[in-house]
């Protein structure tokens, strides 16, 4: 076995990684992130405008849920950007796919009455009807109480999950997915009740 020459590593500059191509600083995005949130929600509460509302409304049809998800997937679920994150993909999936969301929400509703008023979805839940609930939740986060977005998320996701697990054909994992999206939306809504969000 011959043995190898040991080299010194070659030594670089400062602007050497600079010019290393690799996307965005993970810090700088996720800061970023956090600062759009806290105007979104913050500042649109406070602009009493309902064209505001609108815009935030359909924020992620306009940049698109990958947009979105770019800057606030990886936020915790007690932050507002973790909280937006939530209720703009319970939306895109409420919109995406409408039919199995009112089935699901009609099979879970008469085993979780109280969080079916928490909800707000008119009777009979259609599909008009839930895209309208989701819509008026999003609303909520210009013109309300954002704890109460939150609460109303919640009690939806739940209803849901409940559905899910009374159907046959949904999997455990997608039962438990759905409940821990509640249980995130409704620890928050507590921390924002008691606190406020960061």
């Amino acid at each position: 076995m011959t043995s190898r020459p040991h080299h010194r590593p070659a030594r670089r500059s400062g602007s050497y990684f600079d010019e290393i191509i690799g996307g965005a600083d993970p810090a700088l995005v996720t800061e970023a992130g956090d600062r759009a949130a806290e105007l979104l929600v913050r500042g649109a509460r406070e602009s009493h405008d309902d064209a505001v509302a609108e815009r935030l409304l359909h924020l992620a049809d306009t940049e698109g849920i990958e947009s979105i998800a770019e800057v606030w997937s990886g936020s915790p679920a007690d932050s507002l950007a973790g909280c937006l994150w939530r209720l703009f993909l319970l939306r895109s999936w409420v919109y995406a796919d409408s039919a199995a969301v009112a089935r699901e929400f009609e099979a879970g509703r008469a085993q979780a009455q109280v969080a079916r008023v928490v909800a707000g979805v008119a009777d009979p839940p259609g599909i008009e009807e839930l895209r309208t609930m989701v819509d008026q939740v999003l609303r909520g986060i210009a013109g309300g109480d954002f704890a109460d977005v939150l609460f109303r998320a919640a009690a939806f996701a739940r209803v849901v999950a409940t559905g899910r697990a009374v159907l046959s054909d949904a999997s455990p994992a997608e039962v438990q997915r759905m409940l821990v999206l509640a249980e995130q939306l409704e620890a928050a809504g507590h921390t924002e009740l008691a606190r406020g969000l960061a």
